[in-house]
């Protein structure tokens, strides 16, 4: 599971599961902003019917798996984001970013875990595989 991730510094790299940056990269892959009926909305991803809202208000993310019908909030221990992506192929992997550091989820924003290291600012965030 690599992700490109957008920061201040350039484009870096990531392998989500080995936990490991792999270096520089060249673009962080455009992903159509799905329209989300929120306020205070920063970032949205949608991977078919489930979509997923970085808000500014505690917790930072909004669920549907609906298509925007229905929310539920998510997150409860994330810190404010910045960016978010949805594995086109698994909408229950995401990846959420917060300032510095990238947060990942494979149960749909069940549970999250942090990865040890720590980026630049961060500001956009898409699976490349």
């Amino acid at each position: 599971m690599i992700a490109a991730v957008g920061t201040v510094a350039g484009v870096f790299l990531v392998d989500v599961e080995a936990e490991e940056l792999l270096g520089d990269g060249n673009e962080v892959p455009a992903a159509e902003r799905p329209e989300v009926a929120l306020p205070r909305v920063v970032a949205a991803a949608r991977s078919g019917a489930t979509v997923v809202a970085v808000v500014e208000r505690r917790p930072p993310l909004m669920l549907s798996n609906d298509g925007g019908a229905t929310w539920r909030e998510a997150g409860g221990g994330l810190p404010p984001g910045f960016a978010v992506a949805i594995a086109e192929d698994d909408p229950d992997r995401m990846l959420y970013a917060a300032r510095n550091r990238l947060y990942v989820s494979a149960n749909g924003g069940v549970f999250w875990r942090s990865l040890p290291f720590e980026l630049p600012d961060i500001d956009s965030v898409a699976w490349i595989d």
